[in-house]
């Protein structure tokens, strides 16, 4: 095989790409049908960006406050707030609803897009739908099955129909 860095020269890296997905069945237009959200697929480095905006990390100390300190070196001690990423990450990358909307934070009394997220899907099951469609529109969950054979679990999909064709 010819190596030429060309491969890895594509132009559709450098867009943004935009997938729809159906909003929570709670939300429906004007004409009764659900609504479809619009999701922005955040680039990796905005997604670790994230991530590590809700992380903090302090030096570790004993009981007296002094620090700790193990083969030499300061023991530092982490804390992470996935459960405020993982929402802010849901407010970044949706493009309809766009969070950042100020009439909706309006409506809501609500200026902090992250907390708006909880606002916007108050329900369990309304942000579990939105959190998973999102996570696997970045790849960072399980794929949604687009075909309702698949819903259903007629079909195959993934790591079984690979290995049911290489069976064959």
């Amino acid at each position: 095989m010819n190596k030429n860095l060309k491969y890895f020269m594509r132009p559709e890296a450098l867009e943004e790409k935009i997938v729809e997905a159906p909003a929570p069945d709670t939300f429906k237009g004007e004409d009764g049908e659900p609504v479809t959200m619009q999701i922005r697929v955040l680039k990796n480095k905005r997604i670790r960006e994230i991530n590590e905006a809700h992380r903090k990390r302090t030096v570790a100390t004993d009981g007296r406050g002094n620090p700790l300190v193990a083969g030499g070196e300061v023991v530092w001690q982490v804390e992470k707030d996935n459960s405020r990423a993982s929402r802010n990450i849901i407010a970044e990358a949706l493009v309809f609803p766009d969070l950042h909307d100020k009439e909706l934070m309006e409506f809501y009394h609500c200026y902090d897009s992250i907390d708006l997220v909880d606002m916007v899907f108050p329900s369990a099951a309304e942000f579990s739908h939105v959190n998973r469609y999102v996570m696997a529109a970045l790849g960072l969950g399980p794929a949604i099955p687009t075909d309702k054979k698949e819903e259903d679990g007629d079909a195959k999909t993934g790591d079984d129909a690979i290995i049911d064709e290489a069976k064959n």
